[in-house]
């Protein structure tokens, strides 16, 4: 019997595994991104794919079944959640500081003009705004399903969140139409670059995002959580409007000011 409120866990091979996986993803990309086969990113993914699952399986049994989760571990993993984002906010600064950089001071090799000679920007009235009003949408249905959950209302809940998860995969059908229909690529100078890579990893960020609000949902819908226990969604929801911030930043500095 233990006489302190931490949580110490058990041996767990799901670090290793994950990081193997990723190792393996990297690997694999560079493999593809040199016209070798994809078949090497395609196993790291699919065992980053397995270890999410089972490993977020056994944070929802220690949680949920072995009360684990007390309230010392639950506030660390809110202040755990909150330092991830932080960092995150620190992630994207570094493609904005990039961006502003180049288009405040274009040098020479680029014409010294921003966008670069050549380049045809997106309009940012067409699929741009359309994806601003979807996430800030998402951001709304994501705030009332958590008033839904806190008056004990599963029902909205569950309507709330799958208009969330709709939203999102919209978000991210978009984009991607947005990529094949693009008229520059990551190889056009810096602008080519520095657009994909800040939106790229953003919309890496929405599909990681709606997986994140599925697990919180499917949870929700075994009756995992309460009124007052429900940091697995919390989380999800506070993720979900960094996301929704940080479009707000991609949208008026890339695609309005930006072009």
């Amino acid at each position: 019997m233990k006489n302190h409120p931490f949580h110490l866990v058990d041996n767990s091979p799901w670090p290793i595994s994950g990081s193997l996986g990723l190792m393996t993803t990297t690997s694999g990309m560079i493999m593809w991104m040199h016209k070798m086969n994809y078949i090497l990113m395609t196993i790291g993914m699919m065992i980053i794919m397995l270890t999410m699952i089972q490993w977020w399986r056994d944070v929802t049994r220690e949680s949920t079944f072995q009360g684990m989760h007390t309230i010392k571990v639950s506030m660390g993993m809110k202040i755990g959640m909150i330092m991830f984002i932080a960092s995150e906010v620190l992630f994207f600064s570094s493609f904005f500081w990039t961006f502003l950089h180049s288009s405040l001071s274009p040098n020479i090799e680029i014409g010294m003009t921003w966008p670069p000679m050549g380049i045809k920007v997106f309009n940012p009235m067409n699929i741009p705004m359309l994806n601003t009003m979807i996430l800030l949408s998402s951001g709304m249905s994501m705030t009332w399903a958590h008033n839904a959950l806190l008056n004990k209302n599963y029902s909205q809940l569950m309507h709330s969140m799958m208009c969330t998860i709709i939203l999102g995969l919209y978000f991210s059908v978009l984009q991607f139409y947005e990529y094949y229909e693009s008229p520059f690529s990551m190889a056009d100078s810096i602008y080519g670059s520095t657009f994909f890579m800040s939106t790229g990893f953003h919309g890496i960020h929405v599909i990681i995002g709606t997986m994140f609000i599925m697990v919180s949902m499917l949870r929700a819908k075994n009756l995992h959580m309460s009124n007052n226990h429900h940091i697995g969604f919390e989380a999800s929801a506070w993720y979900w409007h960094f996301v929704d911030v940080v479009w707000l930043f991609l949208y008026l500095l890339v695609y309005w000011w930006g072009s």
